[in-house]
Parts: C-alpha cells; structure tokens; sequence
C-alpha cells in the first residue's frame, strides 16, 4: 500500500468477535473503516468504541450479491476507495452433529456465508481496486486453523475453510497485474463468543470433551493490521496465529 494514499479498509463480520477487534484496531491507528454486519446495532456498537474514528456502518449479508454491491459502493461513496478488504463474516454452523444428520439447508448456509460470502465481497474489492487511482490494494482472507486440520463433526465449516485457501492462492495470482495482494490469516483459539465453549469442554479427535486454552483477540487484531500495513510489494501469504497451547498441531 502507498502508503501517502488515504487508508480505507471494509471489514466484514465487524459487529462483534475479531471482525470487531481488527475494526477498531484499524480505527486506533486512523485507518477509515467500513463496517459491515448483519445486525445494524452491533455495528454500531462497533463504531462507538472508537467515537474519534471515520467509521461508517453498512448492514450486509455478505451471501447475498446486492448487498455486497451495496456496501462496497457506500464505502466508495463515502471513503473515495478501498485499500483493504478483511473477509472476515463466518459462521460455524450446527455444532456437533454427525454428517449423516447434518441438515442439507445448514450445510447451505454454511457455505453460502463462508464461501460463497468471501467470493462476492473479493469480487467486488478487485473490480474496485482494479478501477481505483492509484490501482490496486490488498485482500486479507480469515481462513481458521481448521482450513489445515479439521474438528471432529465440523464438515461444512472444514469443507468451507479449506475452500477459501484455494481462494486466497487463486485470487493471489489473479490479483498480481492490478497491484491487488491477497493473504490469509488462520486463527486458532481467539477468545470471542465463539469460541467461548473451548475454555469448558470441546470435542476432541479421540472423542473426549477437554478445555482448551485460549488467545487475546486483540493480539489477532494486531496481526491482521501487520498484514495491511505492508508496503504494496510485500505480502503475508499465509499467517497462522493460535494460542499457543492449543492441541491444534496434535490433533487425531
């Protein structure tokens, strides 16, 4: 990024969790930020936690085109371009439920917000990054440790996390003519509602139920602004941050 140019960033997922942690990360160190959500209030909320920022909150579903096109021209409307794209908005969907009980409409839904979601706003960031003066800009996926190593009865969210690295290889490439960098950050353990059940028993891989340890969702914050904040001719391709004793790399 020029870093002589305005910074304009489009979180999505911002009104609550990490989405919210790097929004207002952003907003601290004077970034202009785009919040986007489902639920006006929580962005709100958002946006009051850094009352001196240039914040602007725009109610989205991102598995749904129209809004997604939405957003991405209030921010322009408003900021003049987009710089960064933090493709944050997921869900888990049902917890814990065998796949041969899995829902086919939870499946969807999983998918159509992960995936699918992820696609529309990367689309949108690139035909305006590719249009903008000067070009070009940067893209920061959240993938999840689980795009590498699955829970046990996670098969929409696995499936969907693993999807989004291919994404983020293939977006990658396809960005490099426009000055368009494209990263993702897998997070393991932030302490959000989320993941709040993890400090009181999840599943494990030999099917006990243990606690597991958590991070400061700030230090993931922390870690995305690092990526946005590169000069335009580097790039974090992938980043993996996680509590640090978490059973994720002695997973099965």
């Amino acid at each position: 990024m020029n870093t002589k140019q305005p910074k304009i960033a489009v979180v999505t997922g911002a009104g609550s969790g990490i989405g919210r942690a790097v929004a207002t990360e952003l907003l601290r160190a004077g970034w202009s930020v785009a919040l986007a959500g489902r639920r006006p209030a929580t962005l709100e909320e958002t946006a009051a936690l850094v009352p001196e920022g240039a914040s602007l909150a725009v109610r989205t579903d991102v598995a749904q085109p129209g809004d997604v096109t939405g957003l991405f021209a209030a921010a322009v409307d408003r900021f003049g371009r987009v710089d960064l794209l933090f493709n944050n908005a997921g869900i888990n969907g049902p917890r814990d439920v065998p796949v041969e009980d899995l829902p086919y409409d939870a499946w969807r839904h999983v998918v159509d917000t992960n995936l699918n979601g992820a696609f529309l706003c990367a689309q949108a960031a690139f035909r305006q990054m590719k249009e903008q003066e000067p070009q070009g800009g940067r893209i920061i996926n959240n993938g999840s440790v689980s795009a590498h190593t699955p829970r046990p009865r996670s098969v929409a969210y696995t499936a969907t996390k693993h999807a989004l690295t291919g994404l983020t290889k293939s977006l990658s490439l396809d960005g490099r003519p426009y000055g368009i960098a494209v990263g993702q950050i897998d997070i393991g353990n932030a302490a959000t509602d989320m993941t709040a059940r993890m400090q009181t028993g999840a599943l494990q891989a030999n099917g006990e139920i243990a606690p597991e340890p958590v991070m400061d969702v700030a230090d993931v914050a922390r870690t995305v602004r690092h990526m946005a904040e590169l000069p335009s001719a580097a790039n974090v391709q992938f980043a993996t941050v996680l509590a640090t004793a978490m059973p994720y790399v002695g997973r099965g």
